[in-house]
């Protein structure tokens, strides 16, 4: 099995995933906030581009998974983690190298760069082998690094950079200081006059006294013209030795292997993820691998949540809501109807969440999940009017939706949250009708979020779910939704709030 990436198992996707964009659709459903919180951290690796990039084979996205599953074992997990925080410092190093102005100092900060590259591979396979990887992605790279820890151009570098170290670390030398001049001699055994000074003054010493030495800014960054002076004399007295970290620093420009140096990068996907979930999991919410289907739409989540809400309420310790759906046999669209503020959005955002984040191969909000691989994803959100449109809001939402059911296939979802406000409620009837024969006709999956409680009923294609209030207190709000038939009252009370003609405004007004 030859390694590609820890990400893609076909080269072609690993191409086109380095230059990928935010979807259209990121903005809407909230995604660009999740990807934003879990890249965070890690900015240095790019990562954005592969969470822009979405899968649409089920091996692909089986591919991930499996790695996913590996990294649930904690001593695998920190054993990644142990060589990219290795593979971080190697770089940092060579940063260094690059940065500083001194040749002997680049020479020697590369020299270590390419020592604890080199130590970090071997450690890291022997960590692997005791393993039980089964994620095709970390079989296929524990045998390249194997091999590629046997070849030829390895052994020489992690040869020479082991001997080149020890033997720089013997090297001693005399510094004699005289009236603003100094000499660079050979090392020679003598009397360690510091302490010899010690013992003298020792017997008078009363009370603890204060420290008055002062410490040594050994920074690599801070060497002065002076040390660098001294270590050109040094490596003047030791010719053969800095001659050959001379020939290391040219040969082995560029050391290290791409196919690590990818690796490296692309295991921050796993991690960044993660982490990122680590907080939802340590509160009691669940994340699971959801079993990925297109050959049927029978779907279904168990205690799902939306992700960009849950970080939001996770910062002010507030409880986060969890919801189930499904869609069985010939169920194609799930109309969301209910009270206002009462979660029906955050319903339909979750949706396409879990949907997105399943074809990337992340583990998804919820206990257990059936989820469909799409070809394209869409969204039809309600957008408050822009002067500079030269249109109307009802001419763009009808643009949106012809441009969104004219590239629209069966394997495709869409999800479309409160659209067409700016017309009568006839037209809204009228055009949300004739939407919904099309996308049944299409036989795609979609959730339509709306006030019209005779699309929930409209085909036996098409689930009711509502948002759900408190019995006690109708003002309340549960932020469950459940699939049940619409109750005829979601439009009459959103009507009722807008001309503030609820019991609560009438009785307010009369009060006055």
């Amino acid at each position: 099995m030859s390694f590609i990436s820890i990400l893609f198992n076909k080269s072609e996707s690993q191409i086109k995933a380095l230059h990928s964009e935010p979807p259209e659709f990121f903005i809407d459903l909230n995604l660009d906030q999740i990807i934003d919180a879990i890249t965070e951290k890690w900015f240095e690796y790019n990562l954005k581009p592969f969470f822009y990039f979405h899968l649409c084979e089920i091996n692909e996205i089986k591919y991930r998974q499996e790695v996913f599953n590996d990294l649930e074992s904690e001593s695998l997990y920190k054993l990644v983690k142990l060589f990219t925080e290795k593979m971080r410092e190697v770089h940092k190093l060579l940063k260094l190298s690059e940065k500083v102005s001194y040749k002997y100092q680049k020479e020697i900060w590369f020299l270590y760069a390419a020592e604890i590259y080199c130590q970090a591979i071997k450690n890291f396979i022997n960590g692997l082998l005791s393993e039980p990887l089964n994620s095709r992605g970390f079989i296929s790279f524990k045998e390249f690094l194997i091999n590629y820890s046997a070849s030829m151009d390895f052994t020489i570098i992690d040869e020479e950079a082991n001997l080149l170290k020890i033997e720089l670390e013997k090297v001693k030398y005399h510094i004699i200081i005289n009236q603003g001049s100094f000499t660079v001699q050979q090392y020679a055994e003598g009397i360690d006059l510091s302490n010899e000074i010690n013992k003298i003054f020792e017997k008078f010493r009363q009370n603890p006294v204060s420290n008055y030495l002062v410490k040594y800014d050994s920074s690599p960054e801070n060497m002065n013209h002076v040390e660098a002076k001294i270590l050109e004399f040094v490596a003047q007295l030791n010719q053969n030795l800095f001659s050959r970290l001379e020939n290391f620093y040219i040969t082995h420009k560029g050391f290290i292997n791409k196919n690590i140096e990818e690796f490296d990068r692309e295991i921050h996907f796993y991690i960044s993820y993660r982490e990122y979930i680590k907080k939802f999991i340590d509160i009691g919410l669940q994340f699971c691998s959801p079993q990925i289907v297109n050959t049927t739409k029978a779907t279904y989540n168990i205690e799902g949540f939306d992700l960009a809400l849950a970080q939001k309420l996770y910062e002010i310790n507030k409880s986060i809501v969890c919801n189930n759906f499904y869609l069985k046999n010939k169920e194609r669209i799930i109309v969301v109807t209910g009270p206002n503020q009462g979660g029906k959005t955050t319903f339909a955002r979750m949706f396409g969440q879990l949907h997105y984040l399943a074809s990337i191969g992340c583990m998804v909000p919820g206990k257990s999940a059936r989820l469909f691989i799409f070809d394209k994803l869409f969204t039809i959100f309600e957008k408050s009017e822009k002067v500079e449109n030269l249109r109307g809001k009802l001419e763009y939402d009808l643009t949106r939706i012809h441009y969104v059911l004219e590239n629209s296939t069966t394997q495709s979802i869409i999800i479309i949250n409160e659209i067409f406000n700016s017309a009568t409620l006839y037209d809204i009837i009228f055009l949300s009708k004739k939407i919904i024969e099309r996308i049944l006709k299409l036989d795609l999956i979609c959730v339509c979020v709306t006030f019209l409680d005779e699309l929930a009923s409209f085909s036996k294609q098409t689930v009711s779910m509502t948002s759900t209030i408190v019995p006690e207190n109708p003002a309340l709000r549960t932020f469950k939704i459940i699939r049940q038939q619409a109750d005829g009252l979601a439009y009459a009370m959103a009507i009722a709030e807008k001309y503030k003609l609820t019991y609560n405004q009438i009785k307010e007004r009369i009060l006055k």
